[in-house]
């Protein structure tokens, strides 16, 4: 899969060549004073006070049949229930299609591997709705200009299923969409990159944000799970490379790397002088977004997945597998919940500074959002509940 650009036929394999290359390359003493002071950002005041929502469930679940909505439900009960949450709210669902060519990878459907997979939406949209939820709505920015429904369909998702729970509405966050104007949510730390960002208004016209995503690597990011799901939530009219139109449907390379992309006025871009590297802009922009845009639920589909990558276009940067860690995980912060699911990837330290796996050549995200008051990444702090981190840890490197 390739996603189209006009930023000088750049597609998603060509960006991914180009990253790698310049993390191998950047200069040695950069790369030192970077770790050197992410590390003593680590050990600030011997590390963060718990919080009251750094709670994460794990449940076993070993296949996309029934079990998946017992195995939620199981979840949100261990996390003392949502109705409190959602009752009578409209909620926000961001799922993660990362693109919109649909065929198997991996020799399973793509909803095993690197998509959100239809059964997990219904069992979530099925428990939104016992909970007491008013409205849900699933959204998505994709790269092409169809209503979300119509992509979903292609997806192979049953939509009228979807739609027979209740009030469920669908959009693709790619531009105004349905809205007459965009919403600007400040970063409430001033941000690192960026001071606030404009969002579809569904970002910010509901009640409950949900994160729902895969259990993966990221060649950025070092992982990509409910945080860095949120990257796809800026608008490609506003963040792509195809920027100024409405119709536009080009992916967010500017956002990665902005070489040929000067012209774009990105908004609420602060005006410092920052790094064109993509594995320092990568992750700080998704501290700044999760900042803006809070995670009341996340929810990590660690069923079935894949490792090496965030998609197809990674095999330039090494193997990419199937990986069956069948569980789900669900928490109500999405940092530590992104710690939790990242320490049963089998990485012993989710505060891990640049050059330790799984952030061996990038920023970690978790810890610059733990840094700027989003959540809290220790796992020495975060109360998991149902399957203990040690038995649903599933190696991924």
């Amino acid at each position: 899969m390739q996603s189209r650009s006009n930023n000088k036929g750049l597609n998603r394999r060509t960006f991914i060549q180009q990253s790698l290359a310049l993390a191998a390359t950047a200069p040695l003493a950069l790369r030192a004073s970077v770790a050197k002071v992410s590390a003593a950002d680590a050990s600030l005041s011997g590390g963060p006070i718990r919080r009251r929502d750094a709670k994460v469930a794990i449940a076993r679940c070993a296949s996309y049949g029934p079990e998946v909505r017992s195995s939620l439900a199981r979840c949100f009960d261990l996390l003392g229930g949502i109705g409190a949450l959602v009752k009578n709210k409209t909620v926000t669902v961001k799922i993660n299609l990362t693109g919109t060519d649909f065929a198997p990878f991996l020799g399973r459907p793509v909803g095993e591997t690197y998509m959100t997979h239809f059964s997990t939406a219904l069992a979530l949209g099925a428990l939104l709705f016992q909970g007491g939820a008013k409205r849900v709505r699933f959204v998505e920015s994709t790269t092409v200009r169809a209503d979300l429904a119509a992509t979903l369909v292609l997806a192979d998702w049953d939509v009228k299923a979807l739609e027979a729970l209740g009030q469920v509405e669908f959009e693709n966050t790619r531009n105004l969409g349905r809205w007459k104007n965009y919403a600007t949510l400040p970063v409430p730390s001033g941000g690192y990159m960026f001071s606030g960002f404009d969002f579809n208004r569904a970002y910010a016209d509901t009640d409950v944000m949900v994160s729902l995503a895969k259990l993966k690597n990221h060649i950025t990011a070092g992982v990509t799970l409910s945080m860095k799901n949120l990257f796809g939530s800026t608008p490609n009219a506003l963040y792509g490379s195809e920027a100024g139109s409405e119709d536009a449907t080009a992916g967010r390379f500017v956002l990665h790397d902005p070489h040929g992309g000067e012209h774009i006025k990105l908004p609420g871009l602060k005006q410092e002088t920052f790094s064109a590297d993509a594995t320092w802009r990568v992750p700080h922009i998704t501290a700044d977004i999760c900042a803006a845009r809070p995670v009341h639920l996340a929810i990590i589909d660690g069923i079935t997945a894949m490792s090496g990558g965030e998609g197809p276009w990674c095999s330039e940067a090494g193997p990419l597998k199937v990986t069956t860690p069948g569980v789900l995980i669900a928490g109500l912060n999405p940092v530590s919940t992104d710690a939790v699911a990242t320490g049963v990837m089998g990485y012993e330290n989710p505060r891990a500074v640049r050059g330790t796996k799984p952030f061996h050549f990038c920023d970690n995200h978790l810890l610059l959002a733990e840094q700027a008051g989003v959540g809290n990444a220790d796992l020495h702090q975060i109360e998991v509940l149902g399957l203990p981190v040690e038995k649903a840890r599933y190696p991924y490197s």
